[in-house]
């Protein structure tokens, strides 16, 4: 049974990922510092579902949480790991307070490199492996009003080019993801510190949403589907 990490997975799009390799037959190990949002994928999902809170900016609990997964796993090995957990925060650079900039640097990036490193013995022993880390479509021009994170996706973007470098003497694959505008709660929960109005509501950021081209509105679920087709596709880098 082949087995994938995902951080990030109590919603959104690695809780699709969790959904659709768990369908497929793999062993799926579900981390989030959502405590409800895993508990309700657990109940949906059942067996084959390993889940734990856990920050992913606590290298401890990241780090301990992959042992103790990768243990349960055959040969103790990983097949892919899924840097997957993300967060936002808009307005003008000056307008966002310094904290609130370094917590998504620290999630966003820091995080990736840490499981990065936690991961690479686990992945290492499984042939054909894939480290795969969500970036964004932001990562392609630095994007006004939500310059910090595009820069962390942007870091991503290019820790996953120089590692799938490095790391083919290991045998392990790297490569991402860069969505467009996907319809989890991030449209909604990251918060604008530049406008003193009323955030608008899910249904009316849908609404205003391009309906044709690469920034339309898509399902988490379709990111999912390229995370599927990333592990096995081994030429392509960026999704």
């Amino acid at each position: 049974m082949r087995s994938i990490f995902i951080t990030g997975a109590g919603s959104g799009m690695g809780r699709e990922g969790a959904k659709l390799f768990h369908a497929r037959g793999w062993r799926v190990g579900a981390v989030d510092r959502d405590e409800e949002g895993l508990a309700s994928l657990s109940t949906q999902l059942g067996s084959g579902l390993w889940t734990r809170t856990v920050d992913v900016t606590d290298k401890a609990a990241l780090e301990g949480a992959l042992s103790d997964f990768c243990a349960g796993n055959p040969d103790g090995g990983l097949h892919m790991m899924w840097n997957n957990a993300g967060i936002g925060e808009s307005g003008w650079f000056e307008d966002v307070p310094y904290d609130a900039a370094m917590r998504v640097v620290e999630v966003n990036f820091k995080a990736v490199l840490t499981g990065a490193y936690a991961a690479l013995p686990y992945l290492k022993k499984a042939p054909g492996s894939l480290m795969f880390s969500t970036s964004s479509s932001s990562a392609t021009y630095g994007m006004p009003r939500l310059a910090v994170y595009s820069a962390t996706k942007h870091a991503v973007k290019g820790l996953t080019e120089a590692l799938s470098v490095e790391w083919q003497r290991h045998g392990v694959r790297v490569a991402d993801v860069l969505p467009g505008l996907i319809d989890t709660a991030i449209l909604t929960s990251t918060r604008n510190h530049s406008e003193q109005v009323a955030p608008k509501s899910a249904e009316e950021l849908r609404a205003a949403a391009p309906k044709m081209g690469m920034f339309r509105l898509m399902p988490a679920s379709s990111v999912a589907e390229a995370a599927w087709q990333a592990y096995h596709h081994p030429r392509r880098l960026h999704w």
